[in-house]
């Protein structure tokens, strides 16, 4: 029998610092409110009293398999130590600014995006076709549409094998051109059927070098948080395909617009914001604030670390960190909804982006927001410098622009190196199940699998048919 009880193994996987969040003194930061908190407060701190399925946390893994759960049938409840749905797919409000704190990109179609079990109602906002790559303080722009390829399948890949060129790098685009115009047309099978290697050594095989170091590496670095291009190569595959169809987006109104839906079709009062578990086993978990709360299973959809916390002996596996920070500048840098990547090392921001511009949502009217990222472990200075290589990558002075918050993730972004495996059990023994980013490949469509996994193998446990997901949706 797995043993739940805290112990002192229990302190080296603490979840210490896993979150740093810094923003003026002047401003007012506060986490947007879920679904679920309603004046009357009955997503609040109360006794949720038993039910048969406790979901600790509530990130997207553990709304969906609460969402599944439900639609079965069962009395569930969601158990969240924050004052928000979200997880890393939090979202904070600023004067009237909506800040996500990791900020990671959309690389799903909006097709795929509503074809996600619950997502029907997220509305991707995509960027420019393309990517702009800061190189030798000069730009690049990778992918540039042909205004008669604007439409249709595959338009910046097409692009890249037929837009006019600068002389210098005209073999270098049209072999990267032909490189993803057969990407983009690959089955996603067959992606995943091909031998798996570092991103490096894959892409170091099929292209020149200096492509790979100057426009993939920051492009990956982008979309899948490895500068070092470590990542397995179908991961590395998947993200440049989805490039390749234009597909690079961020959900309206900010990453919490993915939980928040999914927290507003579960029923009232399932979701507990401010609740802290501290103790779980298969029929019961302890809250540092109203006990025990009985159940006949226990999801635990916290993130890894967490997760190890809760459970003394569950692996914790490697994460990029990302520092994520946003400004707001009296005059917008561009008005262009562009990717601005950075290709030369030695600058803190890895991307960047007028966010207003590509979702105005994210802004107050007639005001600017700039999100800009950095990875790794961030320098002492961090503002500083990054303001300073802003002014570079702008090409303007950000002497007057403000920052309106800094948020650090220590556990931002799963590692996927070669070997890793993107369907870890989810079911430790009956009675209690674990899912998440960690028990998938790191994708919103995998952790979305992963707690839809769990909350099957919760079902076929307890002897009940799964509602099937055409039902749901219609329910909903």
């Amino acid at each position: 029998m797995l043993s739940t009880a805290r112990t002192a193994q229990q302190a080296q996987h603490a979840d210490d610092a896993t979150e740093v969040t810094t923003v003026p003194a002047a401003a007012q930061d506060t986490a947007v409110p879920g679904p679920r908190q309603a004046a009357d407060g009955r997503s609040g701190p109360g006794d949720p009293g038993d039910v048969d399925v406790v979901v600790v946390g509530a990130g997207v893994a553990g709304l969906a398999a609460a969402r599944r759960l439900t639609g079965a049938g069962l009395s569930v409840a969601v158990l969240e130590a924050g004052p928000s749905v979200g997880g890393r797919h939090a979202t904070t409000v600023t004067d009237g600014f909506r800040l996500d704190r990791v900020g990671r990109l959309l690389t799903l179609s909006p097709e795929e995006l509503r074809a996600l079990p619950g997502l029907g109602g997220v509305v991707p906002r995509p960027f420019a076709p393309g990517v702009l790559v800061h190189s030798d303080g000069r730009y690049a722009r990778w992918g540039a549409p042909h205004p008669r390829n604007r439409r249709g399948a595959f338009t910046v890949a097409r692009a890249l094998a037929s837009a006019p060129r600068h002389p210098a790098a005209s073999l270098d685009q049209a072999r990267l051109g032909a490189s993803l115009v057969r990407l983009a047309a690959t089955p996603t099978q067959r992606i995943l059927a091909r031998p798996e290697r570092t991103a490096q050594e894959a892409l170091s095989g099929r292209l020149p070098v200096r492509t790979v170091q100057t426009v993939l590496r920051p492009l990956l670095a982008a979309l899948l948080a490895d500068p070092d291009l470590e990542v397995s190569s179908r991961r590395a595959d998947l993200a440049l395909r989805a490039f390749a169809r234009g597909r690079v987006s961020v959900p309206e109104g900010g990453a919490s617009a993915v939980p928040e839906r999914l927290a507003a079709l579960l029923p009232p009062g399932t979701v507990r914001t401010g609740v802290r578990v501290v103790d779980v086993s298969a029929a019961r978990v302890v809250t540092a604030e109203h006990g025990t709360v009985g159940c006949r299973a226990v999801v635990l959809a916290t993130g890894a670390r967490t997760a190890a916390g809760l459970l003394p002996g569950l692996r914790v596996p490697a994460y990029h960190p990302v520092t994520v920070l946003h400004h707001t500048a009296p005059v917008a840098p561009s008005a262009e909804p562009a990717l601005l990547v950075e290709s030369d090392p030695g600058g803190p921001v890895a991307h960047t982006a007028v966010m207003s511009a590509v979702d105005p949502t994210r802004a107050p009217a007639g005001r600017t927001l700039v999100t800009s990222t950095v990875l790794g472990t961030p320098p002492d200075d961090t503002e500083r410098r990054v303001r300073k290589h802003l002014a570079a990558l702008y090409g303007t002075s950000t002497d007057e622009w403000e920052l309106l918050a800094l948020h650090h993730t220590r556990d931002a972004v799963l590692a996927t190196p070669p070997a890793h495996d993107p369907c870890r059990s989810v079911r430790l023994l009956a009675g209690l199940y674990v899912c998440g980013d960690h028990r998938a490949a790191g994708t919103l469509r995998s952790t979305l699998a992963s707690g839809e996994r769990a909350a099957a193998a919760v079902l076929a446990d307890l002897g009940l048919r799964p509602l099937p997901l055409a039902e749901l949706e219609d329910a909903a």
